[in-house]
């Protein structure tokens, strides 16, 4: 009876305790395709490595009073409430921020807990770490990337680092031939590239393999 009781606790604090924890901005229910299939759940965390000029969350910036801590178990419980909605649009969670690439354990502990039906997709800049990506590419069904420009001068002027991290990452998902998996997106940035460093970029990527390209126009913030 006493060894039942035990593992009782165990399991409680397994359940409870026992989880990852990260610094999550907010979570928005019910977006109808605009970051992944179906009905999905956007979770934005806290941090980015880049410093884009026009950044459309400034609050994943030093912003901490804004953020709070949630277990990656916490956050399962509070998301399936949606889970007949995802499941019958083929939705998911989309994780943002922010760089969700920042917490790949966290994801990763994320995806083993919750249902198997829903897709995982990252809205991300690629600007971390290759191993990070690799360790990413067997759990996650779509990479939503945002590559700002492909011209060197540019992206550094425009994010205040360097493209070679970037162009590695890119290099590594056509190297697995997951292109399939990968939504490039493709902006003209007012004030930082030309319709034509636009076209120059999706040449660059289609010789890459990428196949699934979006062009946007980026709307400059007030704070811009």
């Amino acid at each position: 009876m006493m060894e039942e009781y035990k593992s009782d606790i165990v399991a409680w604090f397994d359940r409870n305790i026992n989880s990852r924890r990260a610094p999550v901005l907010g979570i928005e229910r019910h977006r109808i395709e605009t970051d992944g299939e179906g009905v999905t759940t956007l979770v934005g965390f806290y941090g980015c490595p880049l410093k884009c000029k026009y950044c459309i969350n400034q609050h994943c910036h030093g912003y901490k009073q804004r953020w709070q801590m949630i277990s990656a178990k916490q956050l399962y419980r509070e998301i399936k409430i949606d889970n007949i909605y995802m499941n019958m649009t083929g939705g998911g969670v989309t994780f943002g921020g922010g760089e969700p690439c920042l917490r790949a354990d966290y994801i990763r502990e994320f995806r083993n807990i919750c249902e198997k039906e829903w897709k995982i997709n990252l809205e991300t800049s690629l600007y971390v770490d290759t191993k990070v990506i690799e360790t990413l590419i067997p759990i996650v069904d779509s990479f939503i990337v945002d590559i700002k420009d492909l011209n060197p001068q540019i992206y550094s002027s425009y994010t205040g680092k360097p493209i070679e991290l970037l162009m590695a990452n890119l290099k590594l998902l056509a190297s697995k031939k997951v292109q399939d998996k990968v939504n490039v997106r493709v902006p003209l940035i007012p004030n930082y590239n030309t319709p034509t460093n636009q076209k120059q970029s999706v040449t660059t990527l289609e010789d890459m393999g990428f196949n699934d390209i979006e062009l946007f126009n980026y709307i400059v913030p007030e704070h811009g």
